[in-house]
Order: structure tokens, then sequence, then C-alpha cells
């Protein structure tokens, strides 16, 4: 680790250098880009300088409990243990710090929940879930637009496409792609027996059109009267689109607005990111195809979490962390969760 830190105050020392050239200043591009590499770097090299002094000052310490005079070696002995804990922490700091930076984290993400296993019950817990993530951007200031839903008659979701707005939102909510899992007796059981139904959570960096290029001519579009609930100008024009992307197969519908024009922006926008995650999914698998976990394959079968009703509890099966606040957490109440799986990846990234 050490090692790497050198070369990046190394590299650092020389950004300054080279920003203080006359021929940098007076190139835009080149400026802009040695003072974004900068600014990079800068958190690491000021956290690897605290850390060097603190080293320092241990040692300097550590030489003291030699010292002839009594008083000295005791005032010593008593700050070792304090820089030793300060160092640790600074050293867990500097290991995230040197975890390669996702270029997607800061990106808004497109959230995507299907029920799974369970009928009706699956159908139920989709829409907790929504609730849940909706819960969460809202203390976080972040904002949340349905771009496509699917609803039950008995409350449940189907499917839901949403995009929440925000920065860094995709960095936070990466990891909670996956299976989710409930457990818990449904009303309609009259035996009390507990039951077990599963959602399906993706979570996508929304693609710009600068991240995708989409060939015209490889999308099919097909227009036609949307179904269930809407008003009268949703039921009786064509106005649904479906959006088939030939080469990959992926197929989206957007029938929620009463413009066509507006179906097919948002199926353009969802069907565009799920491109740029194949694409992203293929990238990260060519890198290294040991990689485990949600990170770097995106695989969605496995289960990542179980929620856990008469019990209270809620398990996470990656990080193995159990919390037995299961109605704060369905009240968007994440963090705790959301920051075991994030140490969890990163640690994983650096072995």
């Amino acid at each position: 680790m050490f090692d790497k830190l050198e070369e990046v105050k190394s590299r650092y020392l020389e950004l300054e250098e080279l920003l203080g050239r006359p021929e940098t200043a007076s190139d835009r591009n080149v400026l802009r880009d040695l003072s974004q590499e900068l600014s990079a770097l800068r958190e690491t090299v000021e956290t690897y300088d605290r850390w060097k002094k603190l080293k320092t000052s241990l040692d300097e310490n550590e030489e003291l409990l030699g010292d002839d005079d009594a008083e000295i070696r005791e005032l010593a002995k008593a700050e070792i243990p304090s820089l030793k804990e300060s160092i640790a922490s600074v050293e867990a700091e500097l290991k995230k710090l040197l975890v390669p930076k996702d270029p997607n984290d800061e990106k808004n993400a497109v959230l995507e929940i299907r029920a799974g296993a369970g009928g009706d019950e699956a159908a139920l817990f989709a829409a907790e879930l929504l609730r849940m993530y909706t819960r969460y951007a809202e203390d976080n200031k972040f904002k949340v637009e349905l771009l496509s839903l699917s609803e039950t008659g008995a409350g449940g979701v189907k499917e839901v496409v949403a995009t929440i707005l925000g920065r860094g939102v995709y960095g936070r909510l990466k990891y909670e792609s996956g299976v989710h899992r409930v457990q818990r007796v449904p009303e309609t059981e009259s035996q009390g027996r507990i039951h077990t139904s599963t959602v399906t959570v993706a979570i996508l960096p929304e693609a710009q059109d600068v991240d995708v290029q989409i060939d015209e001519e490889d999308l099919r579009i097909d227009v036609y009267r949307s179904s269930g609930p809407g008003g009268q100008s949703v039921n009786t024009t064509d106005s649904a689109v479906r959006i088939t992307h030939v080469p990959s197969g992926l197929v989206v519908t957007c029938q929620d607005e009463k413009s066509q024009h507006k179906n097919k922006a948002r199926a353009l926008k969802i069907l565009r990111s799920r491109l740029y995650d194949l694409e992203q999914q293929r990238l990260q698998q060519e890198r290294s195809e040991e990689r485990r976990g949600q990170i770097g394959t995106g695989d969605r079968s496995e289960r990542i979490r179980t929620y856990n009703f008469p019990q209270g509890r809620v398990t996470d099966h990656r990080t193995k962390l159990t919390t037995h606040r299961l109605a704060e957490v369905l009240e968007g109440e994440l963090v705790e969760l959301i920051e075991s799986a994030t140490v969890y990846f990163q640690t994983e990234a650096m072995t």
C-alpha cells in the first residue's frame, strides 16, 4: 500500500510542477486535464502526509521510552496508545482512497424492481421496496421520477422503473442490486404459515447520449393502445410505445404518459441505461473474470438480503450484517446496510 502511496505522492508533485510551467498555462485543455488529475489526488496525498506526521510522532515517543527522565518516559507512554489509534484510523482512510474510483458513482441511478417468486405476496413486497427506496431518496434530498409502472389489483407492483436523481446516487445504491427475499405470514394465510417470496432489484447508472450511441436502424418501434388504469385519452389512443433493440434483444415498453412522444423518450432513456449497463458488465468481465459478487459482474441472480417479518430482522448475506430494525429499514433507513456493503466491496476490490 505504501509503495502505491509514494507513487501517488510523486505524481502529485510532478503535476504541481507541470502546472507551474508557462506552456501549461497557455493550453486550456492541458491545464484543465492536469488540474482535474491534481484535484483527484489531493485528498489521498493530504491523508498520506497526515499519516507520516503521526508515524513520526509515534517513532519519537517510542524512542523517548528509553529516556533517562522518568517524567518524559511517562508522557511518551501516555501518548503512544492514542497515536496508534489515530494511525490505524488514517490507514483505513488510505485503503479506501486507494480503491479505484468507479466513474459511474457520481451519476443518477435507474432503479428497476420486479416481483419474482411468490405471486401476489411478491408483488406487495415489490411495492414496499419501491416505497423504501423512495423514502431513502427523500431523506437524502434526491428526486424520484417514475418511468414505468405495472401494478396489480391488490396494491402490489409487478414491475417498476424509476430514475433517482442526485449527485452520487448510483455510487450509494449500486450494491442494492440482487434478489431481495421476504419471509412473512400473508394476510390470506389462515394456518399462520410463513411464506417466502422474492423481488429482484437492479440499480443501473443513468446513461446519457454521450455514453451510449443508439443507431435508429437497430430499433424496432411499435405503438399500441395503453391498457390498465388511466384517463380516457390514455386508453383510447395509440400512445403506448414498445422499443426493441434488435442487436441485443432488449425490449422496453412505456405507456404511463398520454403522449406517444413522451413515452418514446422515456423508453429510450431506460433502453440507453440498460445498454450502458450491459457494456459495463462486458468490460468488467474482460478486466477480471475472477471478480466475485455484484461488483464487476452485475449478477442479479444472487440472493443478497432477507427481510424476516416474524423476527423483525434484516440480514445481508454478503456482509453477514444482521439488524433487528426491519420497520426502520422499510422506512428508508438504509445507511447501515449501504455503508456495510460499500466497505465489504471496497475490501474485495483491494484483495
